[in-house]
């Protein structure tokens, strides 16, 4: 087992930010964990699960013992008469996920491609995007208790998504392995294996402008799942950052829900708001357009700042691989600075999708 002390992590997280981990650890078998929790040098160490770095921003070191989730692996477990049930590590990478399964003829995860991450993060965020979340393609997945060592199983219910969040954001007494139902796994579980269910009878998810437009240019009402897979590859390169390049963790504000009372009286002042009705009758804003509203978009606060094409996008101005880069102080500074601009114009607060630490 090899801990790795004062570890930098300018390349493990997608805003390219400076900064190190007091120490790693990279997890490839769930054997890693449970040697580690053997060692009575580090039972008691505070503990980071990190897949991807595409979800957080960091202010500063880590005082922690990071582990580095790498178990990789992906396959076919079986198939019923309605979907292909399908397994991938939590190391892998989301987008090359997706690409593979649409390549073996298993079609569902298309609306969610160009999603940068990992697939073991996948779950924690709830990802979504062009009317597809992960729970709509979730089967289970497995994890391990950080305490006790223990592995564990949940099913879609345990998980308790919601937008842009799930039980393992949030934190708990609650212990699964006690058959205890799980309310907040927050730096207890880390996620091995995810399993989905893809559906035999695939049915294109569309009604998106963006994929309206595509569809009118092509001449093209019936797409095919790798048509439409080509299509929001494109349309996502076309609007935000490749983090590779342009330092960044993609939407920084999650959309924010309003009552029919609110967007009606939002409407009433800026008539081109925005907005997707939902089921329960309440409205779903566009954050990009009522940040854009304020007049943020291509504005900066030190290194760090709004992506000229999209609003919704902080971006860090530095280097990917320099020590120009923004820091976490910065992307705060303009997140709260943009915040307090829509909330003093809309009354409403806009609240950040990335985990700050």
């Amino acid at each position: 087992m090899l801990v790795q002390k004062n570890h930098p992590l300018q390349a493990l997280n997608s805003f390219h930010m400076v900064a190190r981990a007091e120490h790693l650890l990279r997890i490839t078998d769930p054997s890693d964990v449970l040697r580690l929790l053997a060692d009575p040098r580090w039972v008691d160490e505070p503990k980071f699960v990190l897949g991807g770095g595409s979800n957080i921003v960091l202010t500063g070191d880590l005082k922690a013992l990071v582990l580095k989730v790498e178990i990789m692996g992906r396959r076919l477990l079986g198939e019923t008469g309605k979907c292909f049930l399908v397994e991938a590590g939590a190391g892998e990478n989301w987008h090359d996920f997706v690409e593979w399964t649409l390549g073996q003829g298993w079609p569902g995860l298309e609306n969610l491609a160009m999603i940068p991450g990992t697939v073991g993060a996948a779950p924690v965020q709830n990802i979504g995007a062009y009317g597809v979340e992960l729970q709509d393609r979730f089967d289970s997945l497995d994890a391990i208790d950080l305490q006790t060592g223990r592995l564990f199983t949940l099913d879609a219910a345990q998980c308790a998504f919601g937008y842009r969040d799930s039980v393992f954001k949030h934190s708990s007494s609650a212990n699964p392995d006690m058959g205890q139902k799980a309310i907040g796994l927050k730096n207890r579980a880390l996620i091995l294996r995810v399993r989905f269910a893809l559906p035999k009878v695939w049915k294109a998810v569309l009604g998106y402008a963006d994929i309206e437009r595509k569809m009118q240019e092509l001449a093209c009402s019936a797409p095919t799942a790798r048509e439409l897979f080509a299509w929001i590859c494109e349309i996502r390169r076309n609007k935000l950052p490749d983090p590779a390049v342009v330092g960044n963790v993609g939407s920084f504000f999650k959309n924010p829900t309003v009552s029919p009372e609110q967007c009606a009286d939002i409407i009433a002042r800026d008539p081109k708001l925005v907005f997707y009705p939902l089921p329960d009758g309440s409205f779903k804003l566009a954050a990009g357009w009522l940040i854009d509203a304020c007049g943020w978009r291509g504005k900066s606060i030190g290194q760090a700042g709004v992506y000229e094409k999209q609003a919704l996008i902080l971006v860090n101005r530095g280097t990917p691989a320099g020590q120009d880069s923004a820091t976490g102080g910065e992307v705060m500074t303009l997140a709260k600075a943009i915040q307090t601009s829509v909330y003093e114009r809309f009354g409403i607060f806009l609240e950040p999708e990335p985990v700050v630490l």
